[in-house]
């Protein structure tokens, strides 16, 4: 192990872990932290590669399965449990990079080990939109929810083909309904959107965009793309459904013309 820590982009390949390593040791840590009391869920596209793993073919075939692939294990946590990680991760032999203690005010965690970066964030995912975490650590076995997951891609408003295929491989493995159970619950984003506009209008203009993406594809059948676009439908019409905040018409009024997200520094996006 480095006993130094690097950005993914210093690591050269030849250092680099397998994703089999990545799924691994994300795996290892959610499990350990479980077994002495601590909460932590994979997210990102590991995590969606974990959550569905029987369709490996098709991540490969979209080039979603290759040599650094995952630059990093991203993971949720509780901000209460932040001493009680140091240890676990400690026990685990990984160690903090200092600087991210303070860099993000206690927010977010980076740790360096048998895997170069694995970062903590704790209580919300704070990107160009925020996503509380609170209370959904726990409705999930190893990773974020599916709407969590779902959202943490679609709220990058400048999103990339990575992000789109992810998108695109979540929701033809998982159907969209009203809970958590292997499913991407609906109604949560709903409630969600129905609350920011900001979020609202970068979340639903990467979906239409995903949506016309689908044909671009060769590694995507005509099942694939019907039914990645009937689940895309049926998520915009949930969330059209759903009535808004006050707070959600009068920032509608003013739209784009005043900035709708927050700025993020390219090297600690998500």
């Amino acid at each position: 192990m480095s006993m130094k820590f690097r950005l993914p982009d210093e690591i050269p390949i030849e250092e680099w872990p397998k994703p089999e390593e990545f799924v691994e040791e994300a795996i290892r840590i959610v499990s350990y932290a479980e077994d002495n009391g601590v909460t932590l869920r994979v997210m990102g596209g590991l995590a969606i590669h974990i959550h569905s793993r029987e369709y490996d073919k098709l991540w490969r075939d979209l080039g979603r399965l290759g040599e650094k692939v995952f630059t990093d294990i991203d993971l949720a946590g509780y901000s209460k449990q932040r001493d009680d990680l140091l240890k676990i991760m400690e026990e685990l032999d990984y160690k903090i990079w200092k600087q991210s203690m303070y860099y993000f005010a206690g927010r977010r965690y980076i740790f360096f080990g048998k895997i170069p970066m694995v970062e903590v964030f704790f209580d919300n995912l704070s990107m160009n939109h925020n996503i509380n975490l609170k209370d959904r650590l726990e409705s999930d076995k190893y990773t974020l929810p599916l709407a969590e997951l779902l959202m943490s891609k679609l709220q990058i408003v400048k999103i990339n083909e990575k992000d789109i295929k992810d998108a695109i491989l979540l929701l033809r493995a998982h159907d969209i309904g009203d809970d958590d159970d292997d499913r991407v619950n609906g109604k949560v984003i709903a409630e969600v959107m129905s609350r920011d506009w900001g979020f609202y209008y970068t979340f639903t203009s990467n979906l239409k965009t995903v949506l016309e993406k689908l044909d671009n594809y060769e590694a995507l059948s005509q099942d694939d793309i019907k039914i990645v676009s009937d689940r895309i439908n049926r998520l915009l019409s949930l969330i059209e459904s759903k009535p808004k905040s006050l707070g959600w018409k009068m920032r509608a009024k003013v739209g784009t013309k005043k900035k709708w997200y927050n700025d993020v520094d390219e090297w600690i996006q998500f």
